[in-house]
């Protein structure tokens, strides 16, 4: 069986994301595996894995909104912005029901965003956290991020729990941290899960760390399935270019969704996605060009996934 797909998993707390990865290559006795993103090892949820091929089209699904349940203790300040980090402040609450929600949802909206010392994200080559345990912190600057709902809040002494949406690249640590501040006590998470990317529910992943290679491959996504791009079909005679790079045209496609001029496509023959393709013309010309029997260039290939014909 052919090894490639997107698979959905579900991270439990305490194995990083490389660990859930260096499972999935030990079951499936394959190197070729990579994910969309990172979970803290304090967080659990959804994490999505490229396999294969897979991995080359994980860049396409990184921008997506992530829905998180997150839980946040005010009071408590750490290194890390996370209850795994060294509790750097504690400080009193006497805070009304009121003035925690009516501070929570004031973050709704956009607003400029500083990422923890403490994170995955690299600079100058080396990951955060790295320059962080050699005691070389690295204050980068803000950058805009968008929280698009806050729900669902329950407060239980100085724990508040809520389910958030935010744009691609919000940190939730951050979040807590930027909202403790606000309400003057300071606050850390102390619990998250990511629900969804995009599309994507964790209801429907597997933890890999309970599945055996039969379940893991059942649960592979084709990668025609996953992505949110206009689908072009190809004739026989396209199959080759696609594979090689080759821009196609016009009487190299069979049929086609609708798509603009300069936008991505997905390259689709007898289902399976042989290519990421950036359009030359929009579809609503096309008909035109058939009618004028203008055999004219209309997608060239960015990223080829499929190399040998099946």
């Amino acid at each position: 069986m052919t090894q490639a797909g997107i698979l959905l998993t579900d991270k439990p707390e305490g194995p990083t994301s490389h660990d859930v990865v260096d499972e999935v290559r030990k079951k499936l006795r394959i190197k070729k595996v990579g994910h969309a993103g990172t979970l803290d090892p304090f967080a659990s949820g959804l994490l999505i894995l490229g396999i294969g091929s897979g991995t080359r089209i994980l860049e396409y699904l990184m921008n997506h909104n992530k829905v998180y349940l997150v839980t946040m203790r005010l009071g408590t300040i750490t290194e890390t912005f996370d209850i795994t980090g060294r509790v750097v402040e504690e400080r009193a609450v006497n805070l009304s029901t009121e003035k925690i929600l009516q501070t929570l949802k004031s973050f709704v909206g956009s607003y400029m965003q500083v990422p923890p010392a403490y994170s995955a994200r690299k600079y100058k080559g080396e990951r955060l956290y790295e320059l962080a345990r050699e005691g070389k912190i690295v204050r980068l600057p803000p950058r805009q991020v968008t929280v698009y709902r806050i729900e669902e809040i329950a407060i239980e002494g100085n724990d508040v729990t809520f389910v958030t949406e935010v744009s691609a690249g919000t940190y939730i640590r951050s979040l807590c941290m930027d909202v403790g501040y606000a309400l003057g006590c300071g606050a850390t998470a102390v619990k998250l899960r990511r629900l969804s990317i995009g599309p994507f529910e964790v209801v429907k992943a597997i933890n890999v760390f309970e599945s055996d290679e039969r379940t893991i491959l059942s649960h592979l996504k084709p990668l025609s399935e996953v992505l949110d791009m206009p689908k072009v079909y190809l004739r026989t005679d396209g199959y080759e270019k696609a594979i090689n790079g080759n821009t196609l045209r016009v009487y190299d496609v069979e049929r086609f969704e609708k798509f603009s001029k300069n936008c991505l496509v997905q390259v689709i023959y007898k289902d399976q996605l042989l290519c990421i393709a950036k359009t030359e013309r929009a579809s609503s010309f096309v008909k035109t060009l058939i009618d004028e029997n203008r055999n004219e260039p209309l997608l060239k290939p960015v990223k080829v996934l499929k190399e040998k014909q099946p």
